[in-house]
Order: structure tokens, then C-alpha cells, then sequence
């Protein structure tokens, strides 16, 4: 049998340990850089085994499940880049840190194309050393959750795309797994960002309907005036542009199912028409004669108060009841903190395969920076964190300073002074005075009139300023 070093429970049975200690396996045939580590690693906390070649790790590998593997590079035999494909086969999870004297940047290419997660030069930096392991243990086991995860929804829901661990996110779950085989209508409400369209395909999905059409529609994306076509179609010469005859959305869902997308925003003329459909089932296309009967299954989703809407008379009552027969109400991100580093981890491996990037994992100052946020644009702010991060970065580590600043809480002026030293006091306030309506702006997803609230201005006031400092202004984005 290989030589092995380890705690007597491993190296008499091969079982795991009872610890719950993080696992980390040293591979080096140095006796001094074997001991040094351990010395380090189980001061901090860690569970310590030692091999000095490859057989003999490649042995408790095969006997045990470890959190981490040190390798170092120039083995006895068998190099550590050599035995590393070998490795990654039989345990692709394994996070590997390669550790060598001879950091060439042939071998650290070498060491990531075959696997590694990282690797350390001799002699290392020991705070360094142990940001980087905990990281990959961090990245690794939150990776895994996310499998564990989806793999869970999928067998008990067959919800796909859909991260969520925490009690608010589980009750939703039961929720739509409850009332998605039924053929009532359903109200979704919450936030912007909070994953509306996600749970209104998890209820087509898991309905009687989920072999036919799922067909969404943005409402407050369409123009009021090409929206009842867009609904209910339209016959030939029915208006100027008309020159062919074409169905609409509710022709196209027949048989399956229509999310209405921001239905507040709807015109009140164009909810009675949507109120006729709820009741009748029957619609004429617009410029038609002739009655068309559908069977529909109506998803609407919102991210205003339609009961306060309803009080203000901005919606129809009877159509807000036609419409809530169920609700389900979407939690913000910031009251289900604990799905934060799932969803990092799920987006950072989803925009690192998309940009044909290395694996990438949080900084742990990144992650507190992310925990503490309060998250106004909710799980796509987060999403856009996360890609942003992926794409700005050159290494594997997402930083604080790749996220963005008004995540970090950067101060305008310390940037300023260092980028425009001969800039006038006025010019770096107007600079100052520009970036801060920039930001409320992006936070509030481009709705001004949310904005001028904020800022306890009227919209006239804050348009006018806009205009004055040049502010950028993008259109709103979806919700």
C-alpha cells in the first residue's frame, strides 16, 4: 500500500472523520513543507491529511472525501501536473491548489488547463494561503449546494432556473406546486427583479398545460394603441398598417398559457376588454365580427399595489378580483439573505461558461459586501453584479472593487480629487451632483418620478437638472 500520513481514525479504517472540520489533503514529498503546512492549517481549523507521492494521495482519495487537495508540482515520479487530469476525472468537484518553487508561467497555464483552482509559489504568504483555500472551499461547497438545489426543486417541483433556500422561498414553492395544476388564474406580485416571469413558467410547467404554448407578454412594453392587437389580432384593413390578417397572443396561448406582465399598467378601456375575455372566454379580433372562443390559463403578474390602484381608480375592481383568485406574492431579495451565495455561485459559473471564462468565485470581502446591500433591484441586480464581475475580472477571485459602486459605497469625491486634481469646487460638485442622480436613477430602473420622490424634488426640478448636467437616461427595463 502507498505511504500515507494522516490522523490514526483515517489511516486505520479510510472512514471519514467524525470532525466536521473542512478536509484538506496535502500532497508534497518535502517533510518540512508537509509539516509547516499542517502546523498552519490546523491552527486554523482545518482536518489535516499528508501524502508524499502520487499513489499514496491518489490512495486516500479513493478512500475518503476531501474539501481541498494541495499538490505539489514536482513529484517523485509522477509529476503533480500529471497526475492532476487524472484527478479531475475521478473527482471533477475537488478543488486542486497547485504548490511549486518553480512558478513559470508555462506551468501555471500548465496547472489551470488541467484543473487547478489556483497556484502558490514557495515560499508563500500564509494569509494569502488561506484566503485562497477558503475561497475555493467556499466556491466549491456553494457550487455543490446549488447542484443539491436544483437537483431537489427539479425532482419535487420540476421548477428549473429557480434558486431559492430560505423559509419565504420553500412556502412559495409549495405554493406554486399546489396551485399549478388547477386551471384558476393567478396574481403574481413583487418587486422589480424578483423573478415574476421564473414562477410564472414553474406554474405552466407543472400544470395539465405544459405541452403546450407558455406566452408572455411585457404589457407595459407594448404601446396602448397596438396592444389589443397584439392581444386579440386583427383582420385585414382593420386600421392603416393592417395589410395581412394576424392572430394574437390569445389565439397563439389557446390551450396553454398567457402571462400578462406589468397588467398595472394597462389603460382602464383595455382592462374592460380583458375582463370580458376572463368571463366569456370569447374575443373578436379588432376590425372582426366574429366571436373566437379559447381556453386560456391567465398569469398576471405586477410590481405595484393593485388594491391601492383599485383605490385610486386606476384599476378595475372587478377585473382585480377576475385576476386574484390566487396570489402569490414574490419575497424581496433582501428579506431571503440566505440565498445570496446561491445565487452568486449559480450566476458567476453561468456568465463564466457564457464568456468562455474560468471558474470565478467571491472574495470574502466581496460576499460581505453583497450580505449587507439592501438589494432595490433584487435578484437581477444581483444577476448584473455578478456578470459584470465576470467580465471585468482577470482572475479567478471577484473583488470589491470589480463590483458596482453603489454595492461598495464608493465615495464620489476621493475618485474625483484623484482624477481631476486642477478641477474647480463648482465643477467637481456639478460632477458630484451628476453621479448621484445617475445612480438614484439606475436604482430606481430609469422611473424618474420614483427618483424625484426619493429626492423630495419635483419631477420638473429633477428633469431640469437631467438636462443641465447632462445626465444619461437610459429607457426602463423590464420588470
Amino acid at each position: 500500500m502507498p505511504e500515507t500520513l494522516e490522523s490514526p481514525t483515517d489511516a486505520q479504517t479510510g472512514d471519514q472523520p467524525t470532525s466536521v472540520l473542512p478536509r484538506i489533503l496535502i500532497v508534497d514529498d518535502e517533510a518540512a513543507i508537509r509539516e509547516s503546512l499542517d502546523t498552519l492549517l490546523t491552527f486554523e481549523g482545518f482536518h489535516v491529511s499528508m501524502a508524499i507521492d502520487g499513489p499514496s494521495g491518489l490512495d486516500l482519495l479513493s478512500r475518503n472525501q476531501y474539501d481541498l487537495l494541495l499538490l505539489d508540482l514536482a513529484l517523485p515520479g509522477e509529476s503533480g501536473i500529471d497526475l492532476l487530469p487524472r484527478i479531475t476525472e475521478t473527482h471533477p468537484d475537488l478543488p486542486v491548489i497547485m504548490i511549486t518553487a518553480y512558478g513559470t508561467v508555462g506551468n501555471v497555464v500548465d496547472a489551470i488547463r488541467a484543473g487547478a483552482e489556483n497556484f502558490v509559489q514557495k515560499p508563500w504568504d500564509n494569509e494569502k494561503l488561506l484566503a485562497d483555500i477558503r475561497t475555493a472551499i467556499a466556491r466549491h461547497k456553494a457550487e455543490e449546494e446549488v447542484v443539491q438545489l436544483k437537483r431537489t426543486l427539479k425532482q419535487r417541483y420540476n421548477f428549473e432556473n429557480i434558486i431559492g433556500k430560505s423559509e419565504p422561498m420553500l412556502k412559495l414553492f409549495d405554493l406554486v406546486a399546489q396551485v399549478a395544476p388547477s386551471r384558476s388564474t393567478v396574481l403574481i406580485q413583487g418587486e422589480s427583479g424578483t423573478g415574476k416571469e421564473l414562477i410564472a413558467k414553474a406554474l405552466h410547467a407543472n400544470s395539465p398545460r405544459r405541452d403546450r404554448s407558455f406566452v408572455p407578454v411585457n404589457t407595459g412594453a407594448v404601446p396602448s394603441e397596438l396592444l389589443e392587437s397584439t392581444l386579440f389580432g386583427h383582420v385585414k384593413g382593420a386600421f392603416t398598417s393592417a395589410i395581412n390578417a394576424k392572430k394574437g397572443l390569445f389565439e397563439v396561448a389557446n390551450g396553454g398559457t398567457l402571462f400578462l406582465d406589468e397588467i398595472g399598467t394597462m389603460t382602464m378601456d383595455m382592462q374592460a376588454k380583458i375582463l370580458r375575455v376572463l368571463q366569456d372566454r370569447r374575443f373578436m379580433h379588432l376590425g372582426g365580427t366574429t366571436e373566437i372562443q379559447v381556453d386560456v390559463r391567465i398569469i398576471a403578474a405586477t410590481n405595484v399595489d393593485l388594491q391601492v390602484a383599485v383605490r385610486e381608480g386606476k384599476f378595475r375592481e372587478d377585473l382585480f378580483y377576475r385576476l386574484n383568485v390566487i396570489q402569490l406574492n414574490l419575497p424581496p431579495l433582501r428579506n431571503r439573505r440566505e440565498d445570496i451565495p446561491l445565487l452568486c455561485a449559480h450566476f458567476l459559473k453561468f456568465y463564466a461558461e457564457e464568456n468562455g471564462s474560468g471558474d470565478r468565485a467571491l472574495a470574502p470581502d466581496a460576499l460581505r459586501i453583497l450580505m449587507d446591500y439592501e438589494w432595490p433591484g433584487n435578484v437581477r441586480e444581483l444577476e448584473n453584479a455578478m456578470e459584470r464581475g465576470v467580465v471585468l475580472s482577470t482572475g479567478r477571485l471577484i473583488t470589491p472593487d470589480l463590483l458596482p459602486t453603489q454595492l461598495t459605497g464608493s465615495t464620489y469625491s476621493t475618485s474625483l480629487l484623484d482624477h481631476r486634481p486642477d478641477a474647480s469646487l463648482f465643477d467637481l460638485m456639478e460632477e458630484i451632483e451628476r453621479r448621484i442622480i445617475s445612480d438614484r436613477l439606475e436604482r430606481c430602473h430609469w422611473n424618474q418620478t420614483e427618483a424625484s420622490e426619493f429626492f423630495r424634488i419635483p419631477l420638473s426640478t429633477l428633469n431640469q437638472k437631467i438636462k443641465r448636467l447632462n445626465v444619461e437616461v437610459r429607457k426602463r427595463g423590464r420588470d
